[in-house]
């Protein structure tokens, strides 16, 4: 199976703090993979690294076949990232938005044309294309962003916390939007420090502390921990001399 993401022993220092601390791992083209962790474990900082948005300290990162510290610029050429805060313009109309990024992603204007009346109709925002950004509701700014993001059919897409602040039913259907995207073969990086979103994914890592204290698929990490749920499994990994007394 073709790897999209290799990642050799990837480190970022800030001064004497370890933010990122010699995490290894491989993602594979299709795949939904899921980078979990509590708030401050090191994975914003982890995926900007292999989005080229941060130098790595130390260690190595192939991603979409091109290194994330020589090759920068044709990494982002091939990659959507939709970041945690919302990354759209919000002075700009919606269509306004799918048309600059297309622009920025460099599609011809005929292509845009197609793609915006395309991502207007699946995302049912026709009627509010005019309106401006700012005052849609959360759901569907996080939808047209995820739509933006895999406009130009990148090989990966990261994700960067997406769901975070929206209402249950949004998130399922922000999911299926996911689930869509990698059955067309696109690699899915997404992190959350919503441990029920693990089951989504094909597979999964733990941070801790700006290391990978666990990685495998949902099902595999819930057998190994002897638990029910994957919030199970993190409360072992994060607070382990509690959950054994």
């Amino acid at each position: 199976m073709k790897k999209s993401i290799i990642v050799e022993d990837l480190t970022k220092k800030f001064g004497d703090f370890t933010a990122v601390d010699s995490i290894s791992f491989e993602v594979y083209q299709g795949e939904i993979f899921g980078f979990l962790g509590a708030n401050g474990a090191g994975k914003t900082t982890a995926i900007r690294m292999l989005t080229g948005l941060s130098k790595p300290s130390s260690g190595k990162a192939m991603v979409a076949g091109y290194d994330v510290i020589t090759q920068r610029e044709k990494v982002k050429k091939h990659i959507g990232y939709m970041s945690q805060k919302f990354s759209l313009y919000e002075d700009l109309t919606v269509r306004e938005n799918i048309v600059l990024y297309g622009g920025i992603y460099g599609l011809k204007n005929k292509m845009i044309k197609l793609k915006s009346e395309q991502m207007l109709e699946e995302l049912q925002l026709k009627e509010v294309s005019k309106t401006l950004v700012h005052s849609l509701p959360l759901g569907w700014k996080q939808k047209l962003a995820f739509s933006v993001a895999v406009m130009h059919e990148p090989d990966i897409v990261f994700l960067d916390e997406p769901t975070g602040g929206v209402d249950p039913i949004t998130r399922r259907q922000f999911w299926e939007m996911i689930y869509q995207a990698a059955n067309q073969g696109v690699t899915v990086f997404v992190t959350t420090h919503y441990m029920d979103e693990a089951e989504y994914c094909n597979r999964v890592s733990i941070m801790v502390d700006g290391y990978i204290a666990a990685l495998d698929s949902p099902g595999s990490m819930k057998a190994s921990f002897n638990v029910k749920s994957m919030n199970d499994v993190f409360l072992q990994l994060v607070r382990p001399e509690k959950t054994a007394s």
